[in-house]
C-alpha cells in the first residue's frame, strides 16, 4: 500500500481480524496447557528424543531457539529447534509442539510432496516480495499500457506468497495429525484431559496458518483491484 486507502482496510479487515483472533487463541491455548503437566512428567527435549528413536529417525539434532513459540525444524541441516518454553517444560503444551514438530522431521524423511513443493517456492516468495512493490509502483507511476502490464506483473509476483500459504495449509496440517498419532502410540499422551490439550494447542496453531492465508488473498485482491483502477482510468 502507497498511501492511505480506505479500500485497503475494508478488503483487508476480515483477514486481520481473523489474524488477530488467531493469534489471542494461540496464545490462550499455550497460556492454559503451559501450566498442565503431562502424565509421563517429561519435558519437550525428552519427548522430541523419545519420538525421534520411536520413529527411525536418524541424524536429528537437537538445538534451543530464541523467543517463545519460536519452534521449528529446519530441513537443510536435519536440525529441530526448541524454544525454552517448551524445550523445559514437562507440560501438554511443551509435548504437542515438540510432537508438532517430528512430524515435519517424519515429512522430510519421507519425502512428503507438499513439504517439497513448499521449500521449493521459498527462493521465488522470497524475489517477489520484494519485486512485487517494484513493479506496481511503476505501474502507478507511468500510468500507461507498459506500466499497466508492469503492474500486473506486481500482481502476479505477489500471488507466489498467497500460493505459499496455500502450500503450507496441508503441510501443517499433516504435521498436527502425524503429531497427534505419534503421541497415541508412543504412549505418552493416553489420558483424556492430556488429548484435549494436545488438540487445543495444535488446533489453535493451524488457525494461524488459515488466517495467514486469508492475510495473503486478500492482499492480492487489493493489489488486483487497484491495478485494475489504473487501467480503467487510462482507457478512460
Amino acid at each position: 500500500m502507497f498511501f492511505f486507502d480506505p479500500t485497503y482496510l475494508i478488503i483487508m479487515a476480515p483477514a486481520l481480524i481473523l489474524m488477530m483472533l488467531a493469534q489471542w487463541q494461540v496464545k490462550s491455548a499455550y497460556s492454559r496447557w503451559s501450566q498442565v503437566r503431562n502424565y509421563t512428567n517429561i519435558n519437550g527435549v525428552e519427548a522430541a528424543r523419545h519420538l525421534i528413536a520411536e520413529s527411525g529417525l536418524t541424524d536429528i539434532q537437537i538445538e534451543p531457539a530464541r523467543g517463545q513459540l519460536s519452534d521449528h525444524y529446519d530441513p537443510r541441516t536435519k536440525t529441530l529447534r526448541l524454544s525454552a518454553g517448551v524445550a523445559n517444560s514437562p507440560s501438554v503444551a511443551a509435548v504437542a509442539i515438540a510432537a508438532h514438530e517430528i512430524g515435519h522431521a517424519l515429512q522430510d524423511q519421507h519425502g512428503y510432496t507438499p513439504l517439497k513443493l513448499r521449500a521449493a517456492l521459498v527462493p521465488a516468495v522470497n524475489i517477489g516480495s520484494t519485486l512485487g512493490w517494484v513493479f506496481i509502483f511503476l505501474g502507478l507511476l507511468l500510468r500507461s499500457a507498459l506500466g499497466t502490464q508492469l503492474a500486473w506483473i506486481g500482481v502476479g509476483l505477489f500471488g507466489l506468497g498467497a500460493i505459499f500459504a496455500l502450500a503450507t495449509i496441508p503441510v501443517e496440517f499433516n504435521a498436527s495429525s502425524r503429531a497427534r498419532q505419534l503421541l497415541s502410540d508412543s504412549g505418552l499422551i493416553y489420558h483424556a484431559e492430556e488429548r484435549q490439550g494436545v488438540n487445543a494447542v495444535l488446533n489453535a496453531a493451524a488457525l494461524t496458518y488459515v488466517a495467514a492465508l486469508a492475510a495473503a488473498l486478500s492482499q492480492l485482491l487489493y493489489y488486483a483491484f487497484l491495478v485494475m483502477g489504473i487501467g480503467g482510468r487510462r482507457r478512460s
